[in-house]
């Protein structure tokens, strides 16, 4: 009986160890959690105490219309990706300081990711490129004058700051693209330079031994090789040599440079998403890349830097393409070629790839029969000439009319320097649906909501050559010319291929 009675006592004793093991189990865990997510926290808040945001009162108060999300929520992306040359901090360690302080963008390219996520394009403006430059905000407060014809770069610089004037290059590229940009990603030298390192270096081609004279032609001599011609792997002080140098190789252009930092991208993508787009994979980089990266506040927090790129990681390296807006030498500047430009940009606010794939995630809508009507009764209609080419605004109310939209005038419009065409509609309930029904008649054009009554359509350029060419009105695309589109390089392309001109 004495030694039955002990039994329950063991069992008790045996409990009570188990559950104090439990116990001593739990508390590891949980305090390996509290670690992880406490590091975690951590390093986001590293992250977010290095990302610097530029005022967002500086972008334009006539914008283009934000694109539409579909039923699943998903549209069209566009971030404006500008580099910096400016020289100062550790930048004039990387840049040479001798060009000043005062910041510039050295390059700057749109990537328009489609609706789909499954395929994404990347525009390069020139830098020596004359566009219209729009009012921008200057540091004492005050709005500068529209500034045509006017160099690119010099949009960066408006206001003479270290720091540079981003929201004036954004209201640029949108007056130019006539598309919304969503985020702008700035990064300087240094920030360049660095992220090269945290992918432990990027793999490229040289095209030719570059020496220490074409990376300084004030050097006075051929000098010593800095890259050697070939595959090389190159992170750092020579990775910024790679995407800088323009003396040296082909023509020794701007435009034939972009080449050469389109293939770096194009292999910097391959290299992280063969990593795998992962937080262990962008953690180091994204650390690397804020230090020194300026962005619009809706982008100024690590977990939406992280979440943007995170949202790249569906699109295949074939779908991912670059291509330069199309240039010709104008003397020592460049021109943009019109229409082509305007063709461009016109595509990519269709959602079609360079190749006329439809990447809106949508199906295609039935093609119209000859005999298909666009039912414009009652919407009334304003018609303005934003050209020079005149008899534009009657030709256009002609259009409208044959459909039944009731056209109230047919005058020409305050400005007369409208690339691409504009459909502005009021706040009203209806009006948007209104304006869409308009927009059927003119492909490409750009959807802007005002506090104005019915439905205004000033004409760009892009109208004015459509109906030269006798295709205004028609709702089958024109495709952008085959020797265009053969320009594209793909991320996935040889990395040896189209590394400069001449």
């Amino acid at each position: 009986m004495g030694v039955r009675g002990r039994k329950p006592e063991r069992r008790q004793g045996r409990g009570i160890r188990k559950h104090n093991r439990k116990r001593w189990i739990i508390a590891i865990v949980v305090s390996f959690v509290v670690l992880l997510v406490g590091g975690a926290g951590a390093i986001y808040l590293k992250l977010n105490a290095n990302i610097a945001t530029f005022d967002s009162a500086g972008l334009s108060k006539d914008r283009p219309a934000a694109a539409q999300a579909d039923a699943n929520g998903d549209k069209a992306v566009n971030v404006l990706l500008i580099g910096s040359d400016t020289r100062s901090g550790e930048n004039g360690k990387l840049g040479g300081s001798k060009s000043g302080p005062i910041g510039r963008s050295d390059t700057t390219i749109l990537l328009h990711v489609y609706p789909d996520h499954k395929h994404a394009v990347g525009i390069s403006i020139p830098r020596d490129s004359l566009v219209d430059i729009p009012p921008c905000l200057l540091p004492d407060g005050k709005w500068s004058k529209d500034q045509p014809s006017a160099m690119f770069n010099s949009a960066y610089s408006m206001g003479n700051t270290e720091k540079g004037n981003p929201a004036c290059t954004q209201n640029t590229v949108e007056k130019l693209s006539g598309m919304r940009v969503d985020h702008t990603m700035v990064v300087d030298f240094a920030g360049f330079a660095s992220m090269t390192s945290a992918v432990h270096g990027v793999d490229v081609c040289v095209p030719n031994d570059i020496y220490q004279g074409d990376m300084n032609p004030n050097l006075g001599h051929k000098g010593k090789v800095v890259l050697h011609a070939g595959m090389q792997n190159l992170q750092g002080q020579q990775a910024l040599d790679y995407v800088r140098v323009r003396h040296g190789v082909g023509d020794n252009s701007d435009v034939g440079r972009m080449l050469r930092q389109q293939a770096f991208l194009s292999a910097l993508i391959s290299k992280v998403k063969g990593q795998g787009m992962n937080p262990t994979t962008l953690l180091p980089l994204a650390n690397a890349a804020t230090k020194s990266l300026t962005v619009d506040p809706g982008l100024g927090s690590a977990v939406k830097l992280m979440n943007f790129g995170l949202s790249l990681k569906g699109i295949d390296l074939k779908n991912i393409q670059f291509i330069t807006a199309p240039w010709k030498y104008a003397g020592s500047r460049i021109d943009l070629v019109h229409p082509d430009v305007d063709n461009l940009f016109a595509e990519l606010r269709a959602d079609r790839t360079l190749s006329g794939v439809n990447a809106s995630g949508k199906k295609p809508a039935a093609t119209p029969t000859p005999s298909a009507r666009i039912d414009g009764t009652g919407i009334m209609v304003s018609v303005y000439n934003g050209t020079l080419k005149g008899g534009l605004a009657g030709k256009a109310g002609d259009i409208l009319k044959a459909d039944g939209f009731n056209v109230m005038n047919e005058t020409n419009a305050k400005t007369h320097d409208h690339a691409v065409t504009r459909i502005e509609y009021g706040t009203s309930a209806g009006a948007k649906t209104q304006a869409d029904t308009v927009a059927k008649l003119f492909p490409g054009a750009q959807l802007v909501q005002l506090d104005t009554t019915g439905v205004n359509v000033v004409l760009g350029q892009d109208f004015a050559d459509a109906a030269a060419k006798g295709t205004t009105a028609s709702a089958t695309p024109t495709p952008l010319p085959t020797d265009l589109s053969k320009q594209a390089r793909s991320a996935d392309a040889n990395p040896c291929s189209k590394l400069s001109y001449g």
